[in-house]
């Protein structure tokens, strides 16, 4: 792929990105599976329990990488690639292919599959496809797209506590993603769930410690919290409420917030989260600094951080399996982000 030295998205980077994708979506080995057996009929192969997301290593790293492919597709059709992805999409995302998805999530012990951070990726890539001119895919993909918002809906009542972590767990991610598909699919009762557990759960927060990173984060607690109240409170309760969770910030404090973590080795996929680390604070950063006043004294040191973040990590979306199959979706969300 070109050396990507630029901080916005570009034609060559996208298609660079596309091929990125390509390359693993389809590819079922290696692979993690996130899969209970309940009997000897269960032991079966990635592609045979999942007839669309079987690639990329895992499941919900191959959901958005048909997210990535998804969105390029939308921004650069005109793109050499973008035919791959048309006869991609049209071979993988069918009504039997999404009916064979969502058999899988009936099994009982499904019930957990891929909580919270599979789904707010599958609703991710259900927000993306309903922005498309063409909704076919959208349309076809939508019955899977519900069973994750009805297991939002009905998990949200029990769930008490957050879940305040660097990595898949994390609630406040979660909640972001899924809020852009309640908005796409105008699924008023999902946002409102959403909006309510997030001011219970974060609208108290105050001065931010940021203990972090963890040594496989991939995501800033800190910054994913942030960026989940953006998105889930109104401007004028969001802007006090970010002074307040992070009153030092225009100042380059706490200062983890602002410095690339170091990567020690690529072929590790835990440590190689922390590229993934450097690019979602990227994203966290631009999204909060294009939500603030131009003249608040955090919106340029938000900048700066963003692209030192960017730089950080871009150079490596791709040269290892362990975070080329996944890296460049977070690129992506960095690349594109305070556009709206």
């Amino acid at each position: 792929m070109p050396s990507p030295s630029a901080s916005r998205l570009t034609p060559d980077l996208a298609a660079a990105f596309i091929r990125i994708a390509l390359g693993h979506v389809s590819r079922e080995y290696p692979n993690k599976l996130d899969h209970v057996l309940e009997g000897d009929a269960d032991a079966k192969g990635p592609r045979a329990l999942h007839p669309i997301f079987f690639g990329s290593f895992d499941w919900h790293s191959c959901v958005h990488g048909y997210w990535l492919l998804a969105s390029l597709l939308r921004r650069f059709p005109a793109l050499p690639e973008a035919e791959a992805v048309r006869a991609l999409f049209a071979e993988r995302l069918t009504e039997a292919n999404v009916a064979g998805e969502v058999a899988y999530l009936a099994r009982p012990s499904s019930r957990g599959f891929e909580r919270p951070y599979g789904w707010a990726w599958l609703l991710k890539l259900q927000a993306e496809l309903l922005g498309h001119d063409d909704k076919t895919w959208g349309a076809r993909m939508q019955p899977l797209a519900e069973v994750f918002a009805q297991r939002f809906r009905d998990f949200l009542p029990k769930a008490h506590y957050p879940v305040r972590t660097g990595v898949h767990s994390s609630t406040a991610f979660a909640f972001a993603l899924a809020q852009d598909y309640a908005q796409a699919a105008r699924d008023t009762e999902l946002s409102a769930a959403l909006r309510a557990k997030a001011r219970a759960w974060y609208l108290g927060d105050r001065n931010a410690a940021a203990w972090e990173p963890s040594g496989d984060d991939f995501l800033s607690a800190t910054l994913i919290e942030a960026e989940c109240m953006r998105r889930l409170l109104p401007r004028e309760d969001f802007l006090p409420w970010l002074e307040a969770f992070l009153p030092k910030a225009a100042g380059g404090e706490p200062q983890s917030l602002f410095v690339p973590a170091v990567v020690t080795d690529r072929s590790d996929g835990k440590i190689a989260h922390l590229d993934g680390f450097n690019l979602s604070r990227a994203w966290c950063w631009r999204e909060i600094a294009h939500a603030l006043p131009n003249s608040h004294p955090l919106s340029e040191p938000a900048e700066t951080a963003a692209r030192d973040l960017l730089a950080a990590s871009l150079p490596h979306v791709a040269g290892d399996y362990m975070g080329e199959h996944w890296l460049a979706s977070f690129a992506l969300l960095a690349l594109i982000a305070g556009r709206r």
